[in-house]
């Protein structure tokens, strides 16, 4: 996709924004190399409806190269089954180990790229601002995140922590499109 697509695809959502009551169907994501967490929801407004969630689970005796490829075609798979208009990813935390902070960003790029590939606008969320915008805690745990997308999200079980993650993610991007819309032609121009 070139810049000017690029552009055009990012003022006609914020066209849509600025209509209101339309749908947006985000699909959320949580990636991790042996476990890719992923939701997919609706938001019209303030009201959010669930779609369906899932983990990418890559056979871990295959080499990196296979793995990644695996995120990267389900993903793929995922944004043609459902269609998503925005995706959210959680942005990468640096942990005490390097090498695994390396290769979450392997996964993570793997996953971003399936839906930058459709068109679709990939927004990053620190994983502190997805706890804080879903439980109202920065430093909240899994089993809080997943309690608040079963009030959140009526019909989801989120009975997988990286999917409820995952859904998270989604929901975050929900509260706070408006501000990434505003933006989005101005990164695009650049």
């Amino acid at each position: 996709m070139n810049e000017t697509s690029a552009v055009k695809r990012a003022l006609s959502a914020q066209s849509a924004l600025k209509v209101g009551g339309l749908k947006v169907r985000i699909l959320g994501l949580d990636p991790g190399l042996r476990h890719t967490g992923w939701g997919v929801i609706e938001a019209e407004g303030n009201r959010l409806v669930f779609i369906a969630d899932g983990v990418v689970e890559p056979d871990p005796k295959l080499s990196l190269a296979e793995r990644l490829q695996v995120l990267f075609v389900e993903v793929q798979k995922l944004v043609a089954t459902y269609v998503p208009h925005e995706c959210a990813i959680e942005d990468t935390f640096v942990n005490k180990n390097p090498t695994s902070t390396l290769k979450l960003g392997h996964a993570r790029a793997a996953a971003m790229l399936a839906p930058a590939v459709a068109g679709i606008m990939v927004s990053e969320y620190k994983p502190n601002l997805v706890k804080k915008s879903v439980v109202g805690a920065g430093h909240a745990d899994k089993v809080q995140v997943a309690a608040m997308m079963r009030i959140l999200l009526p019909g989801c079980k989120a009975g997988n922590a990286d999917a409820a993650d995952a859904l998270a993610v989604a929901v975050c991007h929900a509260h706070h499109r408006a501000s990434v819309m505003r933006f989005a032609p101005m990164k695009a121009v650049k």
